[in-house]
């Protein structure tokens, strides 16, 4: 008995290194190297596509109309200045002064300011092939009033006397981006006397920016009681964001829209918002004291587009950016997938070829392939359960006649959804994403090493679970 045993063990041919644990951990992991390169082409698929979307937004709001920036409405007055300039005459050393006049203008800005705006965000209507923007159109409502402009506020050395103030001469001023995109007229009532806004030549470095004017009226007639109230109501078309300069000494604005997940930027934030639904309210409450500029300037407006309270419209996480999130655990999928085989390989002796490796790995790619084309034409979470079904089904029939049973490929079908169902969780996650990844990894890190502790890695020849 003793020698039959001896005669069995002296036939056992010992294992080459490529048939080790040690050669094959070394294999599937050059493989895992190797996918990425495909994997890479998938990044890179997706910003291509996602660009392609940018150009044909980019295209369909410059034909519906851009961001929208209203700066105004502000009083203009033009008075005059005197340059006095020495001459000196060389023979006699007898001095003289030529006065020149010239035209200055001074700005004023209302004492009370308060908008009511409304904003209509459409997603359907404009498209180009699979590609959609986000474009609104908004209503601007304005109400506030003025007090008569004040010239002894101005600090230079000589004060401007009052006739050289050109009261008949004022005109109210607005300064605004797409211009192409209002709506109809733009007009301002200010002391019962109906003014209409016209377009004027460009006077601003911003090259975005317009000016737009009314005719000249006598604003001191209309301020006889040394103030009037006024309204202005202007409709954009526009898209991505809206921001306004808050420039009454007191200014009020609330803001309600359809749009689901607005970006409040600029500024100043509002004081309050929710949002209900599908829309939002927001108001803001601004006073003069909060913002580092003041009520009236001589001698030209100054840019102010940096002290905005701004609204943005645009799809906070769309679909390729989700697909690029997703893209970025490409690694993750195909690392564990592997372990996953590889452990069961060991476990149960069944020999999986490298070939075999390499067609699973390939089906997980296609994973981020089918997920791409599927959303361009649906939403993001239908495109994500169809592909990462389709490949589950795959890889777990495919698993059946690797593993040669139906228990080891039920399991991997399982742990491949829940690992897409983790993924998909992770995604759609922003503030919570990186604290309930590190959680999920670390107890799938520690599934691994209980399924594995029991492994005798050191047994070379059988590679057995100890009992």
């Amino acid at each position: 008995m003793e020698q039959n045993v001896n005669t069995t063990q002296n036939n056992e041919k010992p294992q080459g290194f490529f048939q080790s644990n040690t050669a094959k951990i070394i294999m599937v992991g050059l493989l895992v190297f190797i996918l990425l390169i495909p994997l890479q082409f998938v990044k890179s698929l997706i910003f291509e596509r996602a660009q392609r979307q940018k150009e044909v937004i980019q295209e369909i709001n410059e034909k519906w109309g851009g961001d929208v920036y209203f700066y105004g409405p502000i009083i203009k007055v033009p008075y005059t200045v005197y340059e006095k300039t020495k001459i000196v005459d060389e023979k006699t050393k007898k001095v003289t002064y030529e006065i020149t006049p010239y035209t200055e203008y001074a700005y004023f800005f209302p004492d009370e300011l308060k908008a009511n705006i409304d904003v209509n965000v459409d997603t359907e209507s404009k498209k180009r092939g699979i590609y959609k923007s986000a474009v609104y159109t908004s209503d601007l409502d304005f109400k506030g009033s003025y007090s008569l402009p004040d010239f002894s506020t101005q600090k230079t050395s000589e004060k401007v006397e009052e006739a050289d103030i050109h009261w008949d001469q004022t005109r109210l001023t607005i300064k605004t981006t797409n211009i192409k995109g209002i709506q109809g007229s733009a007009n301002i009532t200010i002391g019962g006397k109906k003014l209409a806004f016209e377009p004027i030549a460009q006077t601003t470095k911003r090259e975005r920016e317009s000016v737009m004017e009314t005719a000249p009226v006598n604003i001191k007639e209309l301020l006889a009681n040394n103030s009037a109230p006024f309204s202005l109501n202007i409709k954009y078309q526009g898209s991505e964001s809206l921001s306004i300069v808050p420039i009454g000494k007191q200014t009020e604005a609330t803001m309600t829209s359809n749009w689901h997940s607005p970006s409040f930027k600029g500024n100043f934030l509002p004081k309050t918002t929710g949002i209900q639904g599908q829309s939002f309210p927001a108001h803001w409450s601004i006073s003069y004291l909060n913002r580092p500029f003041a009520q009236q300037y001589f001698n030209g407006l100054p840019d102010l587009s940096d002290y905005t309270f701004e609204t943005g419209f645009i799809t906070p996480v769309d679909e390729y950016q989700q697909s690029e999130r997703a893209a970025k655990y490409g690694f993750l999928v195909i690392g564990l997938t592997f372990l996953v085989f590889f452990l069961i390989q060991t476990i149960s002796k069944i020999s999986i070829h490298i070939f075999q490796y390499g067609m699973i790995g390939l089906a997980l790619i296609m994973f981020y392939t089918l997920l791409i084309s599927i959303t361009e034409h649906s939403s993001f979470m239908l495109g994500y359960f169809v592909a990462g079904a389709a490949v589950v089904v795959m890889i777990g029939l495919y698993s059946v006649s690797i593993l040669k049973g139906i228990k080891f490929p039920l399991f991997i079908a399982i742990s491949l959804s829940a690992l897409y169902s983790f993924i998909y969780v992770i995604i759609q996650l922003e503030d919570y994403a990186l604290l309930v990844g590190s959680i999920g990894l670390f107890v799938i890190l520690g599934a691994v090493m209980f399924v594995s502790r029991k492994i005798d890695w050191n047994n070379s020849s059988s590679s057995t679970a100890k009992a």
